[in-house]
């Protein structure tokens, strides 16, 4: 598939969100579907945004940077406000970390492997920058979703370490992988040049 051109991403705040939120679970909804393979730690009776989580999700898009809670949600739309693909950053939940802040992504079914997960992680990176006290952007991934790990090796995350046997969802067992990226270089690991080219992530 070709690149998407005439996309822009843009930032989703609170009155925005139900629209997202529709989206997300559709995207959810592929996890573990059609021998496709799992890219979020949910069962497949449960591969939907956790209902308990939605209103921490919403009122974090109002919280300032540096506050327990904070979340930040971008889109890529088409031309026609399709959302394509989303990313997000939010706030550790430990304290004395607000130096740091976690990532997570996920592009719509019909458009994977153009490229727009490198989009997506360069506008949040840039805005993290930008913000001021963010330092370090951490993820956390199933060590199964390969694409998803190459895709953000490519970008510059190095895999900090791994869990062995975090999950058993469906009668299957899944390690998580961490990996990290320092904001405005100066931190590759000895891992960022081992990943090659990789089709976009979920």
């Amino acid at each position: 598939m070709q690149p998407t051109t005439t996309l822009s991403i843009t930032a989703v705040d609170a009155p925005e969100f139900d629209p997202f939120l529709a989206y997300l679970n559709d995207h959810l909804s592929d996890n573990g579907a059609n021998g496709d393979g799992y890219f979020q730690p949910l069962s497949r009776s449960a591969s939907h945004f956790p209902a308990d989580r939605v209103a921490a999700f919403r009122n974090g898009l109002a919280l300032p940077v540096g506050q327990a809670g904070w979340r930040r949600l971008w889109v890529a739309r088409s031309a026609t406000g399709q959302i394509l693909g989303h990313i997000d950053l939010r706030a550790h939940a430990e304290r004395f970390t607000e130096h740091r802040c976690l990532l997570g992504m996920g592009i719509d079914r019909g458009h994977r492997q153009i490229g727009l997960g490198l989009q997506l992680i360069a506008h949040a990176a840039d805005w993290a920058q930008a913000s001021g006290p963010l330092e370090w952007i951490d993820l956390q991934v199933l060590s199964s979703n390969e694409k998803a790990i190459r895709l953000y090796g490519r970008y510059g995350f190095v895999k900090t370490g791994e869990t062995p046997d975090m999950f058993q969802i469906d009668g299957q067992k899944f390690a998580y992988t961490a990996m990290a990226k320092r904001l405005g270089g100066g931190w590759a690991g000895a891992e960022a040049s081992v990943y090659p080219a990789a089709p976009g992530a979920r």
